[in-house]
Parts: C-alpha cells; sequence; structure tokens
C-alpha cells in the first residue's frame, strides 16, 4: 500500500524561528498522523529539508515500505530528483540524510506541489510558530 507524505518546512524571517510539519496519509487519504516540531532558527529552505527527514523518520516508525513524498519546495524536490546540485554545505547534510533514508524504503518519490495542495502541512507549521510566539 502506498502512502502520501506531505511535508512542509517554514522560518518566520530566514532565517529566523522556523518549523516543521508533517502529514502522513494512507492509500485511501486517510491522515494516519500529523506532526509538528518546532525547529529554532533556521533558514526556509533547512527547514524543508528538516520536515521531510521528519516525515520519513515517521513514516518507518508506522512501518510504511512504499511513500511518495509530496512538498511545496521546489528547490529541495529538484535537488533530490538530481535536477539541481546542493552547492549549500548546510543543505548538503540534510539531503545527503534524506537520501539515506530513502534507501529503507521499497519505493520513493519526490514531487513538487503547490502550496493550495499542501495546505495541512503548512497549517502544522504556522500553529507550531504561533504556539512558540505565544509562549
Amino acid at each position: 500500500m502506498k502512502y502520501a507524505l506531505f511535508t512542509d518546512g517554514g522560518a518566520r524571517g530566514n532565517p529566523g524561528p522556523a518549523a516543521a510539519g508533517v502529514v502522513l496519509k494512507d492509500a485511501k487519504g486517510n491522515i494516519v498522523t500529523e506532526l509538528g516540531m518546532y525547529l529554532g532558527t533556521c533558514t526556509n529552505n533547512e527547514a524543508e529539508y528538516r520536515a521531510l527527514v521528519y516525515g520519513l523518520e515517521t513514516a518507518k516508525r508506522h512501518g510504511v515500505s512504499d511513500i511518495s513524498c509530496f512538498l511545496d519546495s521546489e528547490l529541495v524536490v529538484r535537488q533530490l530528483n538530481g535536477q539541481y546540485k546542493v552547492k549549500d554545505a548546510n543543505l548538503r547534510g540534510f539531503y545527503t540524510k534524506v537520501k539515506e533514508l530513502g534507501l529503507g524504503f521499497s519505493s520513493i518519490s519526490y514531487t513538487h506541489i503547490f502550496r493550495s495542495k499542501n495546505r495541512e502541512a503548512d497549517t502544522v507549521v504556522n500553529q507550531v510558530l504561533d504556539a512558540e510566539n505565544n509562549e
């Protein structure tokens, strides 16, 4: 059964306070889990990668073997699909971690989607940042 992983990372400022949002869905589109994590201060691109790492680790804990990953970061998707080189040293480490995690799945794909199609993960990011801001 192929699962869908929707991830989003966002920073308020670049760099700035950042969070990750993860929504894992089963083949029927049912939400298996929805998680958010405060990341501290980082860039938008770092947050996007960290959200994907968090999402892939979460999928593994749920026993997922076949996964399609959906992100609204065109840069991250193009880097993971080999269309862009990873020039930034900080991003290279996250890229390597994602690729290593990907080896643990029978099948994995990375697809760019518009932010409007990634609302659930984006909402989680904003909830985490709003909660962190109110503390």
